[in-house]
């Protein structure tokens, strides 16, 4: 019996190195059980080096294009998992920023997790949105015009596109249920 996610394109974009492990494997791996095809994008066409706490090597996976490559229209969903030297990386990548804008655009859903809502801060989309993220990120999100809050998973509607946050990895459950939540909605 296929998934409540069957026919939906979700893209996961990471930079190359510095991507928290968990943040990438839970969805990615949890957004298929559910039917969804993912697809791994990274900045570049060389293997990505998860962590674990952002300093301790993990797994490394090829991605299956590169961030440059994606067609947004093609895009149902949009993950960027955190890691701090991943969303650093990515939040200064302008293919990065330009696919957030574009998708934003189109009212796609993004769901950006720990310190992944940096590359919203300098894609320039999170005004007038409420957020969550690792904690030290307050400052940036509020900088930038959107509204910090302390839950698991968040969901902003505002602006007519969804933005689903969340903190860490300890609130993946409620984040990737939160993702099935807003794709679905727009079906």
């Amino acid at each position: 019996m296929p998934g409540p996610l069957a026919g939906f394109q979700v893209a996961i974009i990471t930079s190359n190195t510095g991507v928290e492990h968990d943040e990438f494997v839970v969805p990615r791996d949890r957004l298929r059980e559910r039917g969804a095809q993912v697809l791994h994008a990274a900045a570049k066409a060389e293997p990505v080096q998860t962590y674990r706490h952002d300093l301790e090597p993990a797994e490394t996976f090829e991605p299956d294009t590169t961030i440059d490559s994606l067609d947004p229209v093609e895009v149902d969903v949009l993950v960027i998992p955190g890691g701090t030297v991943n969303a650093d990386r990515l939040r200064t990548d302008p293919h990065a920023c330009a696919l957030v804008r574009s998708l934003t655009s189109a009212g796609v859903p993004i769901a950006a997790i720990c310190h992944g809502p940096w590359v919203l801060v300098d894609a320039e989309v999170i005004t007038g949105k409420t957020l969550t993220s690792y904690p030290s990120l307050r400052t940036d999100i509020a900088n930038a015009g959107g509204w910090w809050v302390d839950d698991a998973a968040v969901r902003s509607d505002e602006n007519d596109w969804p933005l689903i946050t969340s903190r860490n990895p300890r609130d993946l459950p409620a984040f990737v249920d939160a993702i099935t939540a807003a794709a679905t909605d727009r079906s």
